[in-house]
């Protein structure tokens, strides 16, 4: 069944600028998409499900050396090897993205096997006009082998638009300014800055990256200037900290709190897709918007 109804955020427990206002000139505006199972269309905008992808357009496949791990293609695989969807984002559902003149769609696919040097799924995003997509691939081929941590399963999307304020990308000067202060307000009403207020959980685009390490930004081999996030993909929609304030309103249980619920209806809220990108990981994929040719590059952390 799909769940195609919306996906509300509850506001900041606390004022976040009148607490802090040294984060306010950092603010950012994010959207984030709340995968959710369903059976989305060619024509949808979606995780994991089909892509509007023409029909006379090869299929992206990847034919990198792939490190020996347990996320390797299957001794004996032979030539490239089939990317699978990720993420397909029409401009009408998130018009907030850079879409380049001309198009109307983002289509994220990526290599399920792991690369070096971060061991994790490389992505490849594409743009394309679905005005121009008139006969669609009826049937994309798939990897042998490729383990469901990293296949999506087919969700419906649910894009909502959130401010964000930096945690990990804080400037180092504004955190020591604030991190006496950061401890006093968590103390006095038991909300952390930095899992209630800051970044928001879970499958985005735009905003704030949802590190769980170091941050890493990549700066273009082009140009030399620092690129832009484009798509945060999680593990996990929230952890066993942000839920208490980033879990949508629909979501709540009726009793209890949603890590109450049994494993299986939390996972339909929490990791709907299905993916788990090393220890509650996620991937980065950014873009540089300065060069003609939106060159980009990913990156992939975990705890």
């Amino acid at each position: 069944m799909d769940d195609r109804s919306s996906r509300t955020t509850p506001p900041r427990p606390l004022d976040v600028t009148a607490r802090f206002p040294e984060v306010a000139r950092y603010r950012r505006e994010a959207v984030r998409l709340h995968p959710r199972a369903g059976s989305p269309g060619v024509r949808e905008s979606s995780m994991g499900g089909p892509l509007l992808w023409p029909a006379a357009e090869p299929w992206p496949a990847c034919a990198d050396d792939h490190p020996r791990t347990a996320f390797a293609p299957p001794p004996g695989a032979a030539g490239p090897l089939p990317l699978v969807p990720v993420l397909q984002l029409f401009a009408r559902d998130v018009p907030e993205l850079p879409f380049p003149a001309g198009t109307d769609v983002l289509q994220l696919l990526w290599c399920p096997f792991d690369h070096e040097p971060r061991y994790a799924p490389r992505p490849e995003p594409y743009w394309r006009a679905a005005a121009e997509v008139t006969e669609v691939l009826p049937d994309p081929p798939r990897p042998a082998g490729a383990r469901k941590d990293y296949v999506p399963e087919p969700c419906v999307l649910h894009p909502e638009r959130v401010v964000e304020y930096p945690s990990w990308d804080l400037p180092e000067e504004v955190y020591e300014a604030l991190e006496e202060r950061f401890d006093e307000v968590e103390e006095e009403t038991g909300w952390s800055y930095w899992s209630h207020l800051s970044v928001a959980p879970g499958v985005k685009a735009g905003g704030f990256p949802t590190w769980t390490q170091d941050p890493y930004w990549p700066a273009c081999a082009g140009c030399g200037q620092q690129m832009e996030h484009l798509l945060t993909v999680a593990s996990r929609e929230f952890d066993g900290e942000s839920w208490r304030s980033w879990v949508p309103r629909e979501d709540v249980p009726e009793a209890g709190t949603v890590l109450d619920l049994p494993y299986e209806e939390r996972r339909r809220v929490q990791g709907a897709h299905g993916l788990m990108l090393g220890d509650m990981g996620g991937v980065y994929v950014f873009e540089c918007r300065s060069c003609p040719d939106r060159p980009f590059a990913y990156h992939h952390d975990c705890s």
